[in-house]
């Protein structure tokens, strides 16, 4: 009988549209919420949010963001809005919505991949694959991902990283990769170790490193700083040297 009744409403909704025109656009929103609730009554009303693709961390911000409520009526629901809020999430690359009658809704969604955590002015935050940050995500709750420093650190990331993981012997040594007047990247090292790379030409810098490290077992030795900054020259400071000292000026 409510069945019934609610498609007796909607036959109702389309006579109106036929007969009244522009009127019956104005009055059909209320004919279809009188439909949804028989519906509803009839135990078409949401009980469950499936969320696929999303990792725990992510899923409860994701719900969230749907705005919807356990059992309002499932056929009430805008896909499309629904679609557009979770796509607002920072975790949430894109997704989309299913309604599976008579009580379940679907996310399907795909979550940005986290490429590190970015240090900024006291702040600490996630960042995705493509340098955006991820406002929801507790950097605290993410050690494995690799540390970037400094102003344009987040910006810069995605290409400096990948150069480090493909060599990771290097990267197991690392620190924090630290972003240099946003020209170019000071790698820190866990035994306070410094490797600075030029502003360009990253990549050749690093296989300069490498064949270094071949004839002389540098990483193994140790230093304080190698300078990768001039293409020409590779200059090492080894492990515990003092500065020279500072030229006196005249009258000193």
């Amino acid at each position: 009988m409510i069945l019934a009744a609610a498609a007796g409403v909607l036959a109702l909704a389309m006579v109106a549209v036929l007969a009244t025109g522009g009127r019956g656009q104005r009055i059909i929103g209320t004919i279809a919420m009188g439909a949804d609730a028989k519906m509803g009554e009839a135990g078409f009303r949401l009980t469950t949010v499936h969320v696929e693709g999303a990792s725990a961390m992510a899923t409860p911000d994701i719900v969230e963001a749907t705005g919807v409520k356990r059992n309002q009526p499932i056929l009430g629901l805008n896909l499309d809005q629904v679609r557009a809020d979770v796509e607002k999430v920072g975790w949430v690359e894109d997704a989309k919505v299913v309604r599976l009658l008579p009580d379940t809704l679907v996310l399907s969604v795909t979550e940005r991949k986290q490429l590190a955590v970015w240090q900024r002015g006291g702040r600490i935050m996630v960042i995705d694959e493509k340098g955006r940050v991820i406002p929801e995500a507790n950097a605290a709750l993410f050690p494995q991902l690799p540390l970037v420093v400094g102003e344009g650190g987040a910006a810069n990331a995605p290409q400096i990283l990948p150069l480090i993981a493909q060599r990771p012997q290097l990267m197991q040594r690392l620190e924090a990769f630290v972003r240099v007047d946003d020209r170019r990247w000071d790698l820190r090292l866990k035994d306070g170790a410094l490797i600075q790379l030029p502003a360009v030409g990253e990549e050749d810098a690093l296989m300069r490193l490498e064949a270094l490290d071949r004839r002389t077992h540098l990483m193994a030795v140790g230093f304080d700083r190698v300078d990768l900054r001039n293409p020409d020259v590779t200059a090492v400071r080894p492990k515990g040297a003092e500065l020279p000292p500072e030229p006196k000026t005249a009258g000193t």
